[in-house]
């Protein structure tokens, strides 16, 4: 079979033959039709995510059919149209992943820049009838890591004041569209006015550019504060957060692109009584859910740009540039 190939960091994917796959007792085989890039992907290529190693398959997301299965696995999911939940081993906790044998689909195990992936039968959930191969691959790692962080870490109701920052990537744009259909009142940020424009045509209230030196004023001054504040991105923006939320509000972390802060102000935690929360991905119970949201409102992920097998390395780039506004999908087949 083919696949995109990282032989090493700082190295670009090539399209390579590699050895067929055989499903394991437990395992599925899917040919994928379409996979979708997430920032893991860029990180592991330069070599700044945990656990490397070299070669890899990279990718985490992706959608398919059920060519075979393993001895000890349903004969009858052959033939099916499935999506992969990338989260292998959670464990029994829906409170946490384990602690050790928690792993991510494309490092350390092959993923899905590939004709066919190998997966715990357990991680394959039937593909929304309403979405094609293309769109359907663009939700899982990003999709269950927003819908955890709104609503099984953050316990989002309707009408509340909801702040998401960095919209344009994948996890803030699930994030916008799943807390906007559950009738939140939604706010975000961006370094990009066009990606403002576009998240307020997707139907957030309003937005402002943290570029700006007055940007949490001017939040101040659109929505007042925020019962949640959505951020992927940590660093010194904490204190900012800390000011916009709301007394007894929640903020969620569900990542730290810009870093760990130099400081932060414990007494406005506790004098606000607010809730700081951590999530990262989701349990399978999570997957479950957010797949069925998605189904029961219909929704449609939003995609940037479909590649081809071959532009692989181009759809690393395009992210790289990190002007993207939704997903970037890679078509197999």
């Amino acid at each position: 079979m083919k696949a995109l190939v990282l032989s090493d960091k700082n190295q670009p994917l090539v399209l390579k033959d590699v050895p067929d796959l055989i499903p394991g007792n437990d395992e599925v085989i899917v040919k994928i039709h379409a996979a979708a890039l997430n920032h893991r992907d860029l990180w592991i290529q330069k070599g700044q995510y945990a656990g490397l190693k070299y070669p890899i398959i990279p990718g985490s997301d992706g959608a398919g059919i059920i060519t075979a299965a393993g001895d000890r696995t349903d004969q009858s999911l052959v033939g099916k149209e499935v999506i992969i939940d990338p989260a292998l081993n959670w464990g029994d906790s829906p409170t946490h992943q384990h602690p050790k044998n928690f792993k991510i689909l494309g490092l350390p195990n092959d993923g899905t820049f590939a004709e066919y992936t190998s997966v715990p039968a357990n991680n394959v959930f039937e593909k929304p009838n309403h979405l094609s191969f293309e769109q359907a691959a663009a939700i899982p790692l990003a999709g269950v890591t927003a819908y955890r962080a709104l609503f099984t870490r953050g316990r989002l109701h309707a009408n509340e004041k909801v702040l998401i920052t960095g919209v344009g990537g994948g996890v803030a744009l699930f994030a916008l569209q799943f807390a906007i259909t559950a009738n939140a009142d939604v706010y975000v940020t961006s370094g990009s006015q066009e990606k403002l424009d576009r998240a307020i045509a997707a139907g957030a209230t309003g937005g402002v550019n943290y570029k700006d030196e007055d940007w949490v004023e001017r939040l101040l001054e659109q929505a007042g504060s925020f019962d949640m504040i959505i951020d992927g991105a940590a660093g010194d923006n904490i204190s900012h957060l800390l000011n916009l939320a709301s007394p007894g509000g929640r903020i969620i972390f569900y990542g730290a692109t810009r870093g760990n802060p130099a400081n932060i102000e414990i007494r406005r935690i506790f004098w606000k009584q607010l809730n700081v929360l951590g999530s990262t991905m989701g349990s399978p119970e999570d997957f479950l859910a957010m797949v069925s949201f998605v189904n029961k409102h219909r929704l449609q992920p939003i995609i940037d740009k479909i590649f081809p097998f071959v532009d692989g390395e181009n759809a690393l780039r395009k992210m790289d540039d990190a002007k993207q506004f939704g997903k970037l999908v890679i078509k197999i087949i």
